[in-house]
């Protein structure tokens, strides 16, 4: 990698070590913020303000860095600011884009290698955290052999999804969780004409969906993972080569099994025209017993017990046609990347907000319930939000010692809070319902078991592709993409099979085989670069 840069500001002055120096005197750094004038935070937190906060106050007083926000703005508006402000080239001293945005902008010349800046200044916790996920961040953020942004490193695990079961309908057909695709179709039948709710109306379905196929609750993409199709993953083929899942013939036959379930009548008539939010009411009215979804869909599901307290969901691994265990697909995550512009003189402050971040809520002497979860969200005052990919896994196993031992004393804040939520569900009191969503996750049999199991396994499949994004993908990917949903939908809706195979020639008529040929010599470039 090309480490060609300027060198570092020398008016910064030594304290403890170079990753936590301090600016004396304090330098201005100016970002755009999205903030919701709904969220409800500042009720909570008087005194405190986005532009002046715990998190703002922090980095002032510890690394010389006082922020400032050029504007701040919520969804759409902030979009469509955000969007004028790239095109134009005004942009802060520091801007939270995408990888697309970020080959934009340094296409563009419009922000500085901080190849350099990343070196000198990350400090060992940084290096080891952002590392977590591997060389991929790095790679997504690395143009022409420079290092244009800092990642903010996603958990590709967290991606994982599970089959979340109503286990009440189980309970009351007599039925077992399915181990095969085959028994898991046989469910979603009975779960749509066994009356599983008993209220003698044929008014439920087998499966959810939503309108978008790959949502992370709700979605289809660990469906037909099951027929080994992976549909918006770059993999590698048996010659070697990386080839797109959406046009494998594997997906065909995925397409058709969905296609069964929605003539069968097994799948809501609407749900190509529901979002998540609507399928979520329509699960929460114990009309759907069997969703595809993250660790969080727990949260999702807990409306159909405010509405029916007997209704319980667990979650249990996906499953394959073959019966064996299903590889569960786990899309590259990391999407965020800090760029820093190309005038602006203090690029390592950004690097510097990175360590004391991680530091603060994760180090040796963390101050985790002051500037983490106090128990609100004040995590999020701050601009930066880095995060051990592991930690949630990592609490589950630290809970899980404790409830083998019965010695929980080495619980870390993080995972202390949550056993707190698990025993308020677990005393069966007034406010249980408050952790019932902790427990479905972090519990005994909760989702993080399965996980490990998903672990030990050898069960998860990456992403092979975590390049940034070549030049056919800023030009054409939005189309690709766009057409490969629509026939999907199309199919799943009724129309022939035959139309994915019209759709793959497409694709790669209009991008797809250029994409191909740019992503193969990316890989090529990290085989040799590893040899």
């Amino acid at each position: 990698m090309d480490r060609r840069t300027s060198p570092g500001d020398l008016s910064v002055t030594q304290k403890n070590e170079p990753a936590f120096s301090s600016y004396s005197p304090p330098v201005e750094l100016s970002m755009v913020r999205e903030f919701s004038d709904d969220d409800d935070l500042f009720d909570f937190l008087p005194g405190e303000t986005l532009e002046d906060n715990r998190w703002t106050r922090l980095y002032e007083e510890e690394l010389g860095i006082k922020i400032t926000y050029d504007w701040i703005a919520d969804g759409e508006v902030y979009y469509k600011k955000f969007g004028m402000a790239l095109a134009s080239g005004r942009i802060p001293d520091v801007v939270k884009v995408n990888a697309q945005q970020l080959r934009q902008l340094s296409n563009a010349g419009l922000i500085q290698d901080l190849s350099e800046v990343y070196e000198q200044n990350a400090s060992s916790f940084t290096r080891e955290t952002l590392g977590e996920e591997g060389s991929g961040p790095f790679e997504a953020a690395t143009i022409d052999g420079k290092l244009m942004g800092i990642p903010q490193t996603a958990s590709s695990i967290e991606g994982a999804q599970y089959l979340w079961i109503r286990t009440d309908w189980l309970e009351r057909l007599g039925l077992e969780p399915p181990s095969t695709m085959d028994e898991l179709l046989q469910l979603s039948k009975a779960f749509t004409e066994g009356d599983p709710d008993g209220n003698g109306m044929d008014d439920t379905y087998g499966l959810a969906a939503t309108s978008y196929l790959w949502d992370p609750v709700a979605g289809l993409a660990n469906f037909m993972a099951g027929y080994g199709a992976y549909p918006s993953l770059w993999l590698k083929d048996p010659g070697g080569r990386l080839v797109y899942g959406g046009v494998q013939p594997q997906v065909k036959t995925a397409l058709a099994s969905l296609q069964k379930l929605y003539a069968g009548g097994q799948m809501d008539p609407e749900f190509s025209l529901q979002d998540g939010a609507k399928v979520k009411k329509i699960v929460g009215a114990g009309k759907i017993g069997i969703v595809y979804g993250e660790q969080w869909a727990s949260f999702w599901l807990q409306l159909s017990r405010e509405q029916n307290p007997q209704a319980q969901w667990r979650a249990y691994p996906i499953v394959s046609a073959a019966g064996s265990k299903a590889k569960v697909p786990l899309p590259f995550a990391t999407n965020q990347f800090f760029a820093v512009k190309k005038e602006y003189e203090h690029p390592e402050a950004l690097v510097k907000m990175f360590n004391l971040y991680l530091k603060t809520n994760w180090g040796e002497a963390a101050d985790y319930k002051t500037y983490y979860s106090n128990p609100y969200a004040v995590w999020g005052l701050s601009p930066v939000t880095p995060a051990p990919g592991r930690k949630n896994l990592n609490a589950f196993y630290q809970l899980e010692h404790g409830r083998r031992t019965g010695d929980y004393s080495g619980l870390s804040d993080e995972a202390e809070s949550i056993k707190r939520m698990i025993d308020i569900y677990q005393r069966g009191g007034e406010d249980k319902e408050s952790g019932w969503g902790w427990e479905r996750i972090y519990g005994q049999e909760g989702v993080f078991s399965v996980l490990d199991q998903y672990i030990q396994n050898d069960q998860l499949l990456y992403e092979s592709f975590v390049g940034s994004p070549t030049e056919t993908m800023l030009e054409k990917n939005s189309l690709l993409i766009n057409m490969q949903l629509d026939t999907y939908m199309d199919i799943i809706l009724g129309s022939p099979l035959d139309e994915f195979d019209r759709f793959t020639e497409e694709w790669e008529r209009f991008g797809g085989t250029a994409l191909t040929t740019e992503v193969n010599r990316w890989y090529e470039g990290q085989s040799r670069k590893s040899e």
